[in-house]
Protein backbone atom coordinates (compact mmCIF):
# COMPACT_ATOMS: atom_id res chain seq x y z
CA UNK A 1 0.00 0.00 0.00
CA UNK A 2 1.40 3.41 -0.96
CA UNK A 3 1.14 6.48 1.22
CA UNK A 4 -1.66 7.86 -0.96
CA UNK A 5 -3.88 4.80 -0.64
CA UNK A 6 -6.45 4.58 2.12
CA UNK A 7 -6.39 1.44 4.21
CA UNK A 8 -9.06 -1.09 3.36
CA UNK A 9 -11.65 -2.09 5.92
CA UNK A 10 -9.78 -5.38 6.32
CA UNK A 11 -6.54 -3.47 6.96
CA UNK A 12 -8.27 -1.39 9.62
CA UNK A 13 -9.61 -4.48 11.37
CA UNK A 14 -6.17 -6.10 11.32
CA UNK A 15 -4.62 -2.84 12.55
CA UNK A 16 -6.62 -2.99 15.78
CA UNK A 17 -6.02 -6.71 16.27
CA UNK A 18 -9.41 -7.99 15.09
CA UNK A 19 -9.81 -11.06 12.93
CA UNK A 20 -11.08 -10.15 9.47
CA UNK A 21 -14.42 -11.78 8.70
CA UNK A 22 -17.00 -11.01 6.03
CA UNK A 23 -19.45 -10.12 8.80
CA UNK A 24 -17.13 -7.60 10.47
CA UNK A 25 -16.22 -6.00 7.14
CA UNK A 26 -19.90 -5.71 6.16
CA UNK A 27 -20.87 -4.38 9.59
CA UNK A 28 -18.14 -1.73 9.74
CA UNK A 29 -18.91 -0.56 6.21
CA UNK A 30 -22.66 -0.48 6.99
CA UNK A 31 -22.03 1.63 10.11
CA UNK A 32 -19.91 4.06 8.11
CA UNK A 33 -22.45 4.37 5.30
CA UNK A 34 -25.32 4.88 7.72
CA UNK A 35 -26.40 7.82 9.78
CA UNK A 36 -26.48 6.88 13.47
CA UNK A 37 -28.20 3.57 12.78
CA UNK A 38 -29.66 1.26 15.39
CA UNK A 39 -28.94 -2.45 15.65
CA UNK A 40 -31.96 -3.55 13.59
CA UNK A 41 -31.07 -1.22 10.69
CA UNK A 42 -27.45 -2.34 10.83
CA UNK A 43 -28.49 -6.00 10.79
CA UNK A 44 -30.67 -5.29 7.75
CA UNK A 45 -27.75 -3.61 5.98
CA UNK A 46 -25.44 -6.53 6.70
CA UNK A 47 -28.11 -9.00 5.49
CA UNK A 48 -28.38 -7.08 2.20
CA UNK A 49 -24.66 -7.70 1.67
CA UNK A 50 -24.21 -11.18 3.09
CA UNK A 51 -27.57 -12.86 3.33
CA UNK A 52 -28.63 -14.26 6.68
CA UNK A 53 -26.94 -12.97 9.81
CA UNK A 54 -28.22 -13.26 13.36
CA UNK A 55 -28.97 -10.26 15.53
CA UNK A 56 -26.66 -11.79 18.14
CA UNK A 57 -23.79 -11.80 15.61
CA UNK A 58 -24.44 -8.10 14.91
CA UNK A 59 -24.41 -7.30 18.64
CA UNK A 60 -21.16 -9.22 19.10
CA UNK A 61 -19.60 -7.53 16.07
CA UNK A 62 -20.61 -4.09 17.31
CA UNK A 63 -19.18 -4.84 20.75
CA UNK A 64 -15.83 -5.77 19.19
CA UNK A 65 -15.79 -2.73 16.86
CA UNK A 66 -16.66 -0.33 19.70
CA UNK A 67 -14.04 -1.87 22.01
CA UNK A 68 -11.44 -1.54 19.23
CA UNK A 69 -12.31 2.14 18.71
CA UNK A 70 -13.53 1.76 15.12
CA UNK A 71 -17.17 2.51 15.97
CA UNK A 72 -18.78 4.81 18.51
CA UNK A 73 -21.92 3.88 20.46
CA UNK A 74 -24.33 6.70 21.22
CA UNK A 75 -27.18 6.11 23.65
CA UNK A 76 -29.19 9.24 24.40
CA UNK A 77 -31.38 8.76 27.49
CA UNK A 78 -34.69 7.18 26.55
CA UNK A 79 -33.43 6.06 23.14
CA UNK A 80 -32.03 2.79 21.84
CA UNK A 81 -28.30 2.61 21.14
CA UNK A 82 -27.12 3.94 17.81
CA UNK A 83 -23.76 3.56 16.16
CA UNK A 84 -21.52 5.76 14.06
CA UNK A 85 -18.20 5.48 12.29
CA UNK A 86 -17.09 9.01 13.14
CA UNK A 87 -14.48 8.37 15.80
CA UNK A 88 -11.29 10.02 16.95
CA UNK A 89 -12.55 13.57 16.94
CA UNK A 90 -14.30 15.59 19.61
CA UNK A 91 -17.83 16.00 18.29
CA UNK A 92 -21.21 15.95 19.96
CA UNK A 93 -24.82 15.22 19.02
CA UNK A 94 -28.13 16.98 18.57
CA UNK A 95 -31.26 14.93 19.32
CA UNK A 96 -34.81 15.88 18.36
CA UNK A 97 -37.18 15.46 21.29
CA UNK A 98 -40.07 14.79 18.94
CA UNK A 99 -38.91 12.39 16.21
CA UNK A 100 -35.58 11.21 17.67
CA UNK A 101 -33.43 12.19 14.69
CA UNK A 102 -29.78 12.50 15.69
CA UNK A 103 -27.17 14.74 14.06
CA UNK A 104 -23.47 15.40 14.55
CA UNK A 105 -22.27 18.82 15.68
CA UNK A 106 -18.62 19.78 15.91
CA UNK A 107 -17.34 20.84 19.30
CA UNK A 108 -17.13 24.62 19.76
CA UNK A 109 -13.86 24.23 21.67
CA UNK A 110 -12.34 21.53 19.49
CA UNK A 111 -10.20 19.67 22.01
CA UNK A 112 -11.26 17.11 24.60
CA UNK A 113 -12.49 17.58 27.21
CA UNK A 114 -14.44 20.59 26.05
CA UNK A 115 -16.04 21.18 29.44
CA UNK A 116 -14.30 21.57 32.76
CA UNK A 117 -15.96 20.09 35.82
CA UNK A 118 -16.44 22.52 38.69
CA UNK A 119 -14.80 19.87 40.91
CA UNK A 120 -13.01 16.94 39.27
CA UNK A 121 -12.91 15.02 42.59
CA UNK A 122 -9.36 13.94 41.79
CA UNK A 123 -10.29 12.40 38.44
CA UNK A 124 -8.13 12.95 35.38
CA UNK A 125 -10.89 14.04 32.99
CA UNK A 126 -10.22 13.24 29.33
CA UNK A 127 -13.71 13.43 27.81
CA UNK A 128 -17.05 15.17 28.22
CA UNK A 129 -20.05 13.74 26.42
CA UNK A 130 -22.45 16.44 25.32
CA UNK A 131 -25.93 15.87 23.91
CA UNK A 132 -27.97 18.86 22.81
CA UNK A 133 -31.75 18.37 22.89
CA UNK A 134 -34.36 20.30 20.95
CA UNK A 135 -36.58 20.10 17.90
CA UNK A 136 -35.23 19.39 14.42
CA UNK A 137 -36.23 21.70 11.56
CA UNK A 138 -39.03 19.35 10.43
CA UNK A 139 -40.56 19.12 13.91
CA UNK A 140 -40.16 22.79 14.80
CA UNK A 141 -41.96 24.01 11.69
CA UNK A 142 -45.65 24.41 12.46
CA UNK A 143 -47.91 22.31 10.31
CA UNK A 144 -49.84 24.32 7.76
CA UNK A 145 -53.55 23.57 8.09
CA UNK A 146 -55.23 22.29 4.98
CA UNK A 147 -57.53 24.78 3.29
CA UNK A 148 -60.95 23.34 2.58
CA UNK A 149 -63.53 24.86 0.30
CA UNK A 150 -67.03 24.52 1.57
Amino acid sequence: MTASQSPTTADELRGVGLRVTAGRVALLETVRRGDHLGVEALASGVRERLGQVSLQAVYEGLHALVAAGLVRRIEPPGSPARFEGRVGDNHHHLVCRSCGVLADVDCAVGHAPCLAASDDCGFTVDEAEVIYWGLCPDCSTPAVPEHRDH
